[in-house]
């Protein structure tokens, strides 16, 4: 089988970067080693910047979420017992944050794709990437026990932090930056209205804390937590009793508790590859970097990986121009380090870190105060915080 561009990985990013090119007339195929329910089957976040709403709308899948979706105008920020507002649609002249499932931009993507007649091909077992430093990529993969060569002019890794394609750099053309935080975050989903019609981040002397939501009906919660703990340890009870100790007066009387759908921990890390180029095998979403969930930047800076990748190949192949995909990897990276910056500042800004001691706290403390009684300060939180511009 041949094809033009071979997309490892049909999580948002592959899914997103295989829509948009198959809009534009370039072929490409999806390979993807779990099954389809596995993949909707991941629970994510999902507070979309304005422009990964717009390529959504590009790429002809944002109906659903421009009717299901919540608009956010601000979030709240909880410290020393009290909520202050921070507006974001007035500090950055009108931009906003859009509240949406991961798992339903997948789902959007995955029946735009059926629709489409693109391949996609799940359960595709030992997938290697070969000759990615020739004009000859080859990737090769096993379905149903046969084995499979996909010959193709390029392939995007959008595989994921544990994918194949970055482990098949070799590791002298390859460097890793990465701080690992000292906890995790204990998340829970249930179906009960959410606390505020806001996100509502808490920094609190027992720990952060996060009041989210997926729909006006269904609500995400997240405590920090030790690395130590179990899921299993954590009853519904006394994760509801522990969130109530961290809120706010008002949020604990508007708290609807419920039974939980999931709960999960989820460790933190802030991790970059560089480059995100290699030959013919360019990296995207959590292939080349991670941040943790604090700015809400994952999902949305695998978008705008997205749209400097799919900007580069459609200037190639309707152009025979190869400036774009030179400057790949440069251009993205300038976007990552910002982002992983602001994602870095709100958790150090908002949890608490046992080694830093009174001190630390005091400095947290400090910050924010800082922070809500300058404007200057306000609207850099916002602007990162809605998104810079690609």
């Amino acid at each position: 089988m041949r094809t033009q561009v071979a997309i490892i990985g049909a999580g948002p990013s592959g899914l997103l970067l295989g829509q948009l090119l198959t809009r534009s007339g370039i072929d490409n195929v999806v390979l993807e080693r779990q099954t389809p329910e596995y993949v909707l089957g991941r629970i994510r976040a999902g507070v979309l910047e304005q422009g990964a709403v717009a390529m959504l709308d590009e790429a002809g899948v944002g109906a659903r979420l421009h009717a299901e979706g919540l608009v956010h105008g601000g979030i709240e920020l909880t410290w020393a017992g009290e909520r202050h507002r921070v507006d974001l649609n007035a500090l950055t002249g009108g931009k906003n944050v859009v509240v949406y499932g991961q798992t339903e931009v997948t789902r959007d993507l995955m029946d735009a794709r059926q629709a489409s007649g693109a391949t996609s091909v799940y359960e595709a077992a030992d997938v290697a990437v070969d000759g990615f430093d020739s004009n000859r990529p080859t990737v090769r993969y096993r379905k149903g026990g046969t084995a499979h060569a996909l010959e193709c002019d390029f392939v995007a890794g959008c595989d994921g932090f544990h994918g194949v394609c970055r482990q098949s750099v070799p590791t002298g053309a390859i460097r890793s930056y990465e701080r690992v935080y000292p906890f995790g975050w204990l998340g829970l989903l249930s179906d009960t209205p959410p606390v505020s019609k806001e996100l509502i981040y808490v920094s609190h002397e027992r720990g952060f804390a996060l009041c989210s939501m997926r729909s006006l009906k269904r609500s995400r919660y997240y405590l920090q937590c030790s690395l130590e703990d179990k899921v299993e340890d954590w009853s519904d009870a006394r994760f509801w009793d522990e969130l109530r100790r961290r809120l706010d007066p008002r949020a604990v009387a508007d708290l609807v508790t419920g039974p939980s759908i999931e709960k999960s921990i989820a460790p933190l890390r802030s991790f970059v590859a560089e480059p995100l180029r290699f030959g013919r095998l360019f990296l995207a979403g959590d292939a080349g970097h991670i941040v943790p969930p604090t700015g809400a930047k994952g999902l949305n800076l695998a978008a705008s990986d997205v749209r400097y990748l799919f900007d580069g190949l459609v200037e190639h192949y309707r152009r025979g121009r190869s400036v774009g995909l030179d400057a790949y990897s440069s251009r993205a990276l300038r976007r990552i380090w910002k982002a992983e910056r602001f994602s870095w500042w709100m958790t150090n800004l908002l949890h608490r870190f046992p080694e830093n001691g009174p001190f630390g706290e005091k400095m947290q403390l400090a910050e924010l105060d800082y922070l809500f009684s300058s404007k200057a300060a306000l609207t850099a939180l916002a602007e990162n915080y809605v998104g810079l511009p690609y």
